[in-house]
């Protein structure tokens, strides 16, 4: 079974990843475009280079990869990707082969967590408009698939993992809910920049609303977001 997540950056979406290599059937993959991502689009990324040389940046190359045997002989492989690391939008029909899940979180937190790490310049960026678009494909395809909001992940992880796992004809294991404090050994090689909070948790950290308020240089990608997470919120 592929299980392929489609998230936004800052959404929780690598404490996931950890919660599923807990797993002792499970192998798992951490954005497998972002190389081909960063080449096409020349993104000036933290470790750009770095990452365009180590991973490969070919696009069909990575589908022929991703849709081929669970590696390692494992059940399960989960993908961990980044919806707005799919440029061509045309070229998915690859994913009516995995079990689809679409990661949300509320706008306001992933825009004030973006912008510390990064220059935000289009809401392309934070991946809602391409999850909008991964959404109507697999609709119109009428492929199942799930949406998740991290907010109702981070405050009930047990169920929302057990009900995941149900609607996908698995059993749910435990010890889904923790993990070693760590750097893993399947994280991308941009871990170092991104992964500073994650690799010291040991497991889904409690959810805590927080007051946030958006610079008003923010205003349009803000509302933007709402638009396409309200949609997505509509299906979960």
């Amino acid at each position: 079974m592929i299980i392929a997540c489609w998230s936004g950056p800052r959404n929780i979406s690598t404490a996931l990843m950890r919660s599923w290599s807990s797993r002792k059937d499970t192998f798992v993959t951490d954005e497998p475009f972002y190389a081909h991502y960063l080449k096409k689009t020349q993104k000036n990324h933290p470790m750009k280079e770095q990452i365009i040389n180590h991973y490969s940046s070919n696009y069909k190359e990575v589908v022929n990869y991703l849709t081929n045997e669970v590696p390692n002989q494992k059940s399960i492989w989960y993908q961990k990707h980044m919806a707005h690391h799919l440029i061509d939008l045309s070229e998915i029909n690859w994913i009516k082969k995995c079990q689809n899940c679409i990661l949300l979180r509320h706008p306001k937190e992933v825009i004030s967590s973006y912008i510390v790490k990064n220059n935000l310049q289009k809401v392309e960026e934070l991946g809602y408009p391409q999850q909008y678009e991964i959404a109507k494909f697999l609709k119109k395809t009428n492929k199942r698939f799930r949406v998740i909001d991290s907010e109702d992940l981070l405050k009930n992880p047990s169920k929302v993992l057990s009900d995941w796992c149900e609607s996908i004809n698995i059993d749910f294991d435990k010890s889904m809910l923790q993990w070693e404090k760590s750097h893993h050994q399947n994280d991308g090689i941009w871990w170092k920049h991104w992964y500073d909070n994650v690799i010291n948790t040991t497991g889904f950290q409690k959810y805590h609303k927080k007051d946030i308020n958006i610079e008003n240089q923010y205003d349009s990608i803000y509302n933007e977001s709402m638009e396409y997470y309200n949609y997505l919120k509509g299906i979960s």
